[in-house]
């Protein structure tokens, strides 16, 4: 993922709200549903290694379990390309928070560590085909060895596993937002938005940091082609929004139109050379041949010139095709 896309991302999931939503929406689990996401805590995501070597910005949260003072992290990484290695980098990252937490004196009583759920959120088109556990990446051995082999694996959610008829009907941040990745065409990003203002009337601040991604996300499908003025807030983006995809449009259509004769004035030119190379073939070497009639059709503008050139000085009709 690229540097602003994965910023991006990570401005959203700074929010309890999505993080809650995550889970609630698309981890099927029902102690995990049963937990109080009200306790949700973000947790610093900065660690340096005994080695010195710096990991920065990991999006952890930790939330209460029941009434004691356990916390399940939930360490979220975001994916829009298949990594091979995946299930190797999700490993280290356990190790290097298991490793802060020990240093912060935040592990459980008698000396044991707190249960982490590793979460790759993935939004690429393509079907994700890594390894989802390390242990799969390692050949089997016999023996001793076969005792000490890694096993860790994270969880998975790939947005494109869930159509629009999935998301649509769900009253959801993340599936707003899996929807707004992946729209079908303008109405749908306009009506997105409008459940948006709905949702988080009462929560002005996330309602801001929506608008920020939203707008971000819209520049980069558009190629920055839809200029749109930095916003504060969805219903500003909106009708901003609105303004420009209809002026989009139509500058979209008029550029076709215009492509559309220059490509017209293109095909006549080509169909005029073709009639005129086959008057000039038959009033040389006489009637035609379907086969040599069906190539000239065929043949594109270029490669008709050339030809027609030939048929001026040839001796036969194979010296011109030839």
């Amino acid at each position: 993922m690229s540097q602003d896309n994965d910023a991006s991302y990570k401005l959203l999931f700074s929010s309890p709200e999505l993080v809650r939503d995550l889970v609630l929406g698309f981890i099927p689990d029902a102690w995990l549903h049963s937990l109080d996401y009200r306790t949700l805590e973000k947790m610093p995501g900065s660690y340096v290694t005994d080695d010195l070597r710096h990991r920065a910005d990991d999006v952890v949260w930790r939330v209460k379990v029941g009434q004691e003072w356990v916390y399940l992290y939930i360490l979220i990484e975001f994916q829009s390309k298949v990594d091979p290695w995946m299930a190797v980098r999700m490993m280290s990252y356990v190790g290097l928070l298991y490793q802060d937490l020990i240093k912060a004196k935040q592990v459980l009583p008698q000396r044991r560590l707190p249960p982490v759920l590793p979460i790759v959120l993935y939004n690429g088109d393509a079907p994700w085909t890594a390894a989802s556990n390390i242990a799969d990446l390692i050949p089997k051995v016999p023996g001793l060895v076969a005792q000490f082999l890694p096993s860790m694996q994270y969880l998975l959610i790939a947005e494109n596993r869930y159509t629009e008829a999935d998301l649509a009907p769900m009253h959801n941040l993340v599936a707003a937002v899996m929807r707004l990745q992946h729209p079908h065409n303008q109405a749908e990003v306009l009506a997105v938005i409008d459940r948006l203002n709905d949702w988080l009337a009462d929560n002005p601040e996330l309602m801001r940091i929506f608008a920020i991604w939203i707008r971000a996300v819209l520049l980069r499908q558009s190629k920055h082609h839809l200029a749109l003025p930095k916003v504060q807030d969805l219903k500003e983006l909106k009708m901003t929004l609105a303004t420009r995809l209809e002026q989009w449009a139509h500058e979209s259509e008029q550029k076709g139109r215009q492509e559309g004769r220059q490509e017209g004035h293109r095909e006549g030119h080509r169909e005029g050379q073709a009639r005129s190379l086959q008057r000039l073939l038959v009033a040389r070497f006489g009637p035609l041949g379907a086969a040599t009639l069906a190539d000239v059709e065929q043949a594109n503008l270029q490669q008709l010139e050339i030809w027609f050139d030939r048929a001026i000085t040839a001796r036969s009709l194979q010296e011109v095709f030839d």
